[in-house]
C-alpha cells in the first residue's frame, strides 16, 4: 500500500468510502475491506453510520493502530461548543476513544470559520483526533483555513474523477502541504462506460475504475471509492502493480469537462 503524507499524516493512498452504506451491510463491507488489506475507512456523521462502521472495525480483527479512520463533523455542529459535543457522540457511536482524522464536511457561512477551527483544533489537542482537516473547500476556503488553524491541517476531501478539473485546489494543497482526498474517485460508476480508460485498461489487463484510480494515486492523491460488493473491493485496491506514463495520464485529464461535477448542493460555496 501507498501512502500519502501531508503535515504528519500518513494516509494510506486507497481508502473505502461509505455514503450510503448502513445498516449490517455497511458493517460487513468495512470488515471486508479490512480483511482484504484496506487501512483506510472514511465515515461522517451525516452518513448515520458511524456505529456500524465501529462493528466493521473489531469485526475485522486488524490493530486499531493499523487502521486509518476518517469522520467528519456536519455542518449544524459547527459552533465550538457544539463541535466538541458531537464529535464524542461520534465516538461513543464507534466504542472508541478517538479517529485519525477529523473533517469539517463542508464549509458554513454562517459560524466564523476561525471559531469551528479552533474547536477543531481543540477537538485534536483533546485527544478526540490524531488529525484534522476540511472537505469540499474552495482555493480561498482553504487559503483561510491554513491561515486561521491553530493546529496543522492535513488535508481537503473534495470530488475528484477523471471529468472534473481540481488542478487549482490540488496546486493550493501541495502550497501548503495538505493531502488531496478524492470522493467519488470512479465517478459513481461513469468510468465503466468510457472508451479512453477502457482502452487504457486492455493495454494493462485492469478495468477502467482500475485505471482511474492508479490515475489518481500516481498524482499522490489519496482516493476513497464506495462499493457494496466483495468482488469490487479487491478489484479497487488491486491496482499497485502497473504504471501509467506521461501520456496515459494526459489522456485521462483530457477527459475533463465543465459539467462534471457530480455533488453539487444549495448550500455548496461558489466552485473554483
Amino acid at each position: 500500500m501507498l501512502f500519502v503524507e501531508a503535515n504528519g499524516a500518513r494516509i494510506p493512498a486507497i481508502g473505502l468510502g461509505t455514503w450510503e452504506l448502513g445498516g449490517r451491510a455497511c458493517g460487513r463491507v468495512v470488515e471486508q475491506a479490512l480483511r482484504l488489506g484496506y487501512r483506510h475507512i472514511d465515515t461522517a456523521q451525516v452518513y448515520d453510520n458511524e456505529r456500524e462502521v465501529g462493528d466493521g472495525l473489531r469485526g475485522s480483527g486488524v490493530r486499531r493502530d493499523d487502521i486509518f479512520l476518517t469522520t467528519k463533523v456536519w455542518t449544524n455542529h459547527f459552533a465550538p461548543h457544539d463541535l466538541e459535543r458531537s464529535v464524542k457522540e461520534s465516538l461513543a457511536r464507534m466504542r472508541l476513544s478517538s479517529v485519525d482524522l477529523l473533517l469539517l464536511h463542508w464549509p458554513n457561512s454562517h459560524v466564523p470559520l476561525e471559531e469551528t477551527l479552533g474547536a477543531l483544533s481543540h477537538a485534536k489537542r483533546m485527544g478526540l483526533t490524531r488529525h484534522i482537516g476540511v472537505s469540499n473547500f474552495t482555493v480561498a476556503l482553504t487559503e483561510q483555513a491554513v491561515a486561521l488553524s491553530p493546529e496543522p491541517l492535513v488535508c481537503n476531501q473534495v470530488e475528484y474523477h477523471p471529468y472534473l478539473d481540481q488542478t487549482k485546489v490540488r496546486a493550493t494543497c501541495d502550497q501548503h502541504g495538505l493531502a488531496l482526498v478524492a470522493y467519488s474517485p470512479i465517478a459513481r460508476g461513469r468510468v465503466k462506460a468510457d472508451q479512453t480508460l477502457a482502452g487504457l485498461g486492455r493495454a494493462h489487463r485492469k478495468t477502467p475504475a482500475q485505471i482511474c484510480l492508479r490515475w489518481l494515486v500516481q498524482q499522490n492523491v489519496a482516493a476513497i471509492p464506495r462499493t457494496s460488493r466483495v468482488e469490487r473491493l479487491s478489484e479497487n485496491i488491486d491496482i499497485f502493480d502497473f504504471e501509467l506514463s506521461d501520456d496515459e495520464m494526459a489522456q485521462i485529464a483530457a477527459l475533463a469537462n465543465p459539467k462534471g461535477r457530480l455533488t453539487d448542493f444549495g448550500f455548496a460555496p461558489k466552485w473554483d
